[in-house]
């Protein structure tokens, strides 16, 4: 049975198709953050209300290091929450804190746990490992200060979407080397786990999905210096040599999305390692749905597919 894409989400990619708006690999770093802001509200809808939201600043490897940290609802006397340290997408050059408000809050809310977001360093202005060392310093930060936030330093996640998924990997991947901090849950959405550009669904969805195989060489070349190791971990999380010991993980990809392929990969690697895997695919769908689900309610079934998934799996 040939899949179908789904029915918004074409009306959707025809009218950005129809409306003569550039793509990103036409635009300079600086514009495509621009329009990349101007989109965002459209797709995402409204979140739920925290009961705290505070931004906050710490010492990162390359200066301050803003964060936003979500707490959902009022923590009863000595009561400490799961924690999520989440790492936006947006292919290492677009996206902020606000750019994934929503999405934050929802799992927050979904979840029951405090949801740390970090807005690290992005490319060409920061090249690749920055954004990793911001990734890892603020999840170390969490750990540590987990108290602090009403928060649980043994039930701590990460998570990200797109190139915050290859984040939320490497940063597991790293822990586990290096032993610390102790990190219990993994949630990479739709994630890049590999620079190789052989995957079938590359080629398959590479362009008219959202995201197309000129977008991810133009966050490719902005992120790397030139002299990178494709297959250096930090970069393709995919090409570990031992993924054992990592946490347990959930994994999203979507039908239409070029990155399906290596996502489903990873999935496959980690349980061949024996690590407890949660794989969930959305058929229908492309690339970044679960920040669209002010206008698909395959995002917002995938939210709550997500949320659920972390309250599960951290629960005490």
């Amino acid at each position: 049975m040939t899949k179908q894409l789904d029915p918004t989400a074409e009306m959707m990619l025809t009218q950005m198709a129809e409306s003569g708006q550039p793509e990103i690999w036409q635009l300079s770093p600086a514009e495509a953050r621009a329009m990349f802001k101007m989109m965002t509200p459209m797709f995402e809808g409204q979140g739920p209300e925290m009961h705290q939201v505070e931004d906050r600043t710490i010492p990162g490897p390359g200066g301050p290091l803003p964060l936003r940290i979500y707490t959902p609802r009022p923590m009863a006397e000595g009561e400490l929450a799961p924690i999520l340290v989440y790492f936006h997408g947006g292919g290492w050059v677009l996206g902020d804190l606000d750019s994934h408000d929503v999405v934050c809050r929802h799992l927050a809310k979904g979840g029951d746990c405090i949801v740390v977001a970090v807005d690290y360093r992005l490319a060409p202005e920061h090249k690749f490992p920055a954004a990793i060392e911001d990734a890892l310093a603020a999840t170390e930060w969490a750990s540590a200060n987990a108290e602090s936030l009403h928060g649980d330093a043994s039930r701590l996640a990460v998570g990200g979407d797109s190139a915050g998924g290859n984040l939320a990997a490497v940063v597991s991947q790293l822990a586990k080397d290096q032993g610390n901090p102790p990190i219990r849950f993994q949630m990479l959405l739709y994630p890049a786990v590999d620079l190789q550009t052989d995957y079938p669904s590359r080629s398959a969805y590479g362009d008219g999905y959202f995201l197309t195989q000129k977008d991810m060489f133009y966050f490719r070349d902005h992120y790397l210096g030139g002299s990178e190791d494709p297959s250096d971990p930090r970069l393709a999380p995919l090409r570990h040599p031992d993924l054992s010991g990592l946490p347990p993980a959930l994994i999203v990809t979507a039908g239409f999305d070029p990155l399906q392929d290596e996502g489903k990969a990873y999935a496959e690697a980690l349980e061949a390692a024996g690590v407890p895997v949660e794989y969930v695919h959305f058929d229908s769908m492309i690339h970044g749905f679960i920040s669209m689900s002010g206008i698909l309610e395959e995002g917002r079934r995938g939210l709550d597919q997500c949320a659920a998934s972390l309250r599960n799996t951290l629960a005490a």
